[in-house]
């Protein structure tokens, strides 16, 4: 049998300790990258930006707005505090019409948000009523909401009123001048001395929603003044 050579031994042992360093260096490459490799990045918060039902509730007309007489009713005040809610859909194709004559019709669109802030004003001596409510909603939700209206009162052409055993006529128009986009409904029945008008506007993600009996204008005027006062306010809330 040949014996190797004693260079070749030599080499042999020498070559040893350069693989390991190879292969230690190599370890330590491998450490240094998986070192390196950026963190996950953090999914975005959807109500990131989006005011609270706490901040809404500051941008309602206050107490001192409304006329001699007219006092909050604590039913009806109502909002989601610092918190968000999941947000919400049902479906809007068979509509109850009723619900244009009542707080929280904004909901008819079928669409709800993840905020909102609410009250009902009532006049001690006529029962005049003035709702104002804000709803805010994530992405372009909002113009969803909007769009959703029309198709509610094109649906709504009307509805049986259980007290007078009359016929309640609903129409809609669009109301420019108002926010970003606006749009106003009218309720009417000949067996009342005065109608409702409802308007709802839309600022960014939020939509401020009006409904008002208060004057033989079928509550408009009224309407439309609180419209103007909520919008105003919401724009500086924060």
């Amino acid at each position: 049998m040949r014996l190797p050579s004693r260079t070749a031994q030599l080499l042999a042992v020498a070559t040893l300790p350069l693989a390991l360093i190879a292969t230690a260096c190599s370890s330590d490459s491998t450490a240094e990258a998986t070192t390196a490799s950026p963190a996950p990045t953090k999914a975005k918060d959807p109500n990131e930006g989006l005011l609270t039902g706490t901040q809404l509730k500051k941008a309602l007309a206050p107490a001192s707005y409304f006329a001699a007489g007219f006092t909050v009713d604590p039913e009806t005040t109502r909002d989601t505090g610092d918190t968000y809610r999941a947000p919400a859909t049902h479906n809007a194709a068979e509509p109850d019409c009723t619900r244009f004559g009542s707080t929280g019709w904004i909901d008819l669109s079928g669409i709800e948000g993840v905020s909102f802030a609410q009250n009902t004003y009532v006049g001690k001596n006529t029962s005049s009523e003035l709702d104002q409510e804000i709803d805010v909603y994530r992405g372009t939700t909002s113009t969803d909401v909007m769009t959703a209206l029309t198709k509610v009162v094109a649906a709504c052409p009307g509805y049986p009123d259980a007290d007078t055993k009359s016929k309640v006529k609903i129409t809609g128009a669009a109301t420019p001048g108002l926010g970003d986009d606006a749009y106003t409904i009218t309720l009417t029945d000949d067996a009342w001395e005065s109608g409702t008008t409802l308007v709802a506007v839309r600022v960014g993600t939020a939509v401020v929603s009006i409904l008002s009996t208060d004057g033989a204008d079928d509550g408009a005027a009224a309407a439309k003044k609180l419209a103007e006062q909520v919008v105003s306010s919401l724009k500086t809330a924060a």
